[in-house]
């Protein structure tokens, strides 16, 4: 029976994808809800494949990868996420993922996804792939465009930020303080080189750095 570390700081994507993917006999799911508990298990027990959510508090899923091919530079990682990845996709690949998992993924393309992954093969949905050639027109076309970039947490809140919510809700959203909120948004619209939220959005989504839909 193969081993897989599922990690995912939502209950209902933890339990429902640990269900699809215990259907296949040959799978035995050891669920973490936070970076923190993932360590912990990852300290103490090497699996046979990884999936890590990309955003989560405190330690992402881009951070759990790097500590995971730290102590193995063999391991399987599988990064599950649901927004646009494109402006990480080359951090996420020189850290040592190995594929690309969408929330929208149905049962049996989990299960495929899995498969390949397992004899070190990488599957990329067409959607992500279509959106990396987008990216390489783009970095061709605008030079300038391709050095900006927001890091993980910055697409978060810029997100949430871009839906109406206030710095408040935003926080309560994330699981942080109200000034790490304010803190990452100046950081967002130095970045851009805007004064506003509306200004700081805009721009983002011209560039391709903020997801038209964040599914979690």
């Amino acid at each position: 029976m193969r081993s897989i570390l599922f990690v995912d700081d939502h209950p209902s994507v933890r339990e429902g994808t640990k269900g699809m993917i215990e259907e296949h006999s040959d799978y035995k799911v050891t669920l973490a809800s936070s970076g923190e508990d993932a360590v912990k298990l990852i300290t103490s027990t090497k699996f046979d494949l990884y999936i890590f959510d990309l955003f989560m508090p405190s330690l992402s899923g881009l951070d759990l990868t790097k500590q995971v091919i730290e102590k193995d530079k063999e391991a399987i990682i599988l990064i599950l996420t649901g927004f646009d990845f494109e402006p990480h996709f080359n951090i996420l690949i020189e850290a040592g993922v190995s594929g690309f998992i969408s929330k929208a993924v149905s049962k049996d393309q989990l299960h495929t996804a899995i498969k390949c992954a397992l004899r070190k093969e990488a599957i990329i949905p067409v959607s992500f792939l279509r959106q990396l050639r987008r990216s390489e027109i783009k970095s061709s076309d605008d030079g300038n465009s391709a050095r900006i970039t927001l890091n993980e947490r910055e697409q978060e809140i810029l997100f949430e930020a871009s839906m109406g919510k206030t710095n408040k809700e935003i926080a309560q959203k994330l699981l942080m303080s109200q000034r790490t909120v304010e803190y990452h948004l100046t950081k967002i619209f130095n970045n851009l080189n805007v004064t506003s939220r509306a200004e700081a959005v805009s721009k983002a989504r011209e560039l391709k750095l903020l997801p038209s839909e964040f599914v979690k």
